[in-house]
């Protein structure tokens, strides 16, 4: 069978190590004007970016952003304007930086931009500073937006949105706290799993996902216990890099679409949604994938020749024993709603079509029954 084609975008440059953060000033160099978006939290860390010209913080980004969080970030960025551009945080954060530097000077509106490259261009220098390894978000071109209306993602892919320095310093990471460190490591599996199971998958894709999904098997269980093991937190960071590098070419599949309704009507954060799902779709998959499977479960230590219910039950220890509460009911999932996340996961084609076994919407709705 021919291979597809393939293209694969990556940052200008990256920065991988403990105290790489104080690079971002000197890249920037002296320019009138910088924005750094944040959050709250991760506001604290712009002194360690040894900025050395004038910077304003935008810090007002949630867990899930949605339209009005890019609205107000756009008119911070044109009240500036910035000649850089610096995310600084988790996925949400490096998700609204890459929309906020192609859009920010643009007349293209989000609507304009949605799906896949339909980004006019960008004229401002990115930098992404990644403060947790999960989404992976600082090496790739999407970004996603809650449309609180629809109560849907949107997704809006371009090589423009691509980092041109992005930074992975572990030391970011300490105070990430045990769950939310979990989460997002099995978020960082999850995107490296489905990108290596995923009916398109890509010979040079396996790789980095491979490289991936080691990395969590071997440091995840070892950041969570010790959040200032830096050598694991330096994998994890890896590990959710090459999960980003992943969903460019590739992407996510049915872990993915099925996690995403937890998130708009759950408000759960999206590696913890990830997480809950994966041990029942790892294992609904099997029969299609079975070789590529058995790599995955000996990654993370799973076992050896499992049959789908020893892999579910494995992979859900496997989340269990990292300390994610694993039941959809103890997050405030009603069982009679069951149905209606199952037609919208479904209904969810750019990553339902990815997927290496068939799901009808009652196959989702079971997924769901399964986790409750």
């Amino acid at each position: 069978m021919a291979i597809a084609p393939i293209t694969l975008h990556q940052p200008l440059r990256l920065a991988v190590g403990a105290g790489t953060v104080s690079q971002v000033g000197p890249w920037a160099g002296d320019v009138a004007s910088t924005l750094v978006i944040a959050t709250p939290i991760t506001a604290g860390f712009v002194d360690r970016l040894q900025l050395s010209g004038r910077f304003s913080v935008f810090d007002a980004i949630p867990g899930e952003p949605d339209t009005a969080t890019l609205s107000a970030a756009l008119e911070a960025a044109r009240n500036v304007p910035p000649q850089v551009i610096v995310g600084l945080g988790g996925g949400s954060v490096l998700d609204v930086a890459k929309l906020v530097a192609v859009l920010w000077d643009s007349e293209q509106t989000l609507e304009d931009v949605a799906g896949p490259n339909r980004v006019a261009g960008r004229r401002t220098r990115l930098a992404q500073v990644a403060t947790t390894a999960g989404t992976g978000s600082e090496a790739g071109i999407r970004s996603l937006i809650t449309d609180p209306v629809k109560r849907t993602k949107i997704a809006v892919e371009s090589p423009h949105m691509i980092a041109d320095f992005a930074v992975l310093d572990p030391e970011l990471t300490y105070s990430v706290p045990p769950a939310v460190t979990a989460a997002t490591g099995v978020d960082a599996m999850a995107h490296c799993v489905e990108a290596f199971t995923s009916r398109r998958s890509h010979p040079m894709i396996d790789g980095f996902a491979r490289m991936g999904f080691g990395l969590v098997g071997r440091y995840l269980a070892r950041a969570v216990k010790n959040g200032h093991d830096t050598e694991a937190r330096e994998g994890l960071m890896l590990a959710s890099y090459y999960g980003g590098i992943c969903l460019g070419p590739v992407n996510t599949a049915a872990g993915h679409a099925i996690a995403y309704p937890l998130g708009t009507r759950l408000n759960l954060p999206h590696g913890l949604a990830n997480a809950i799902v994966f041990p029942h779709v790892l294992a609904f998959n099997q029969p299609v994938v079975g070789a590529k499977t058995a790599e995955v479960a000996a990654a993370l230590g799973l076992g050896a020749e499992l049959s789908s219910d020893e892999l579910r039950s494995s992979a859900f220890e496997f989340c269990r024993g990292l300390g994610i509460q694993m039941s959809l009911a103890a997050h405030g999932a009603k069982r009679d709603e069951l149905s209606l996340y199952a037609s919208e996961a479904h209904a969810i084609r750019r990553l339902m079509d990815n997927n290496p076994a068939e799901m009808t919407v009652s196959d989702v709705q079971g997924i769901y029954e399964a986790a409750f």
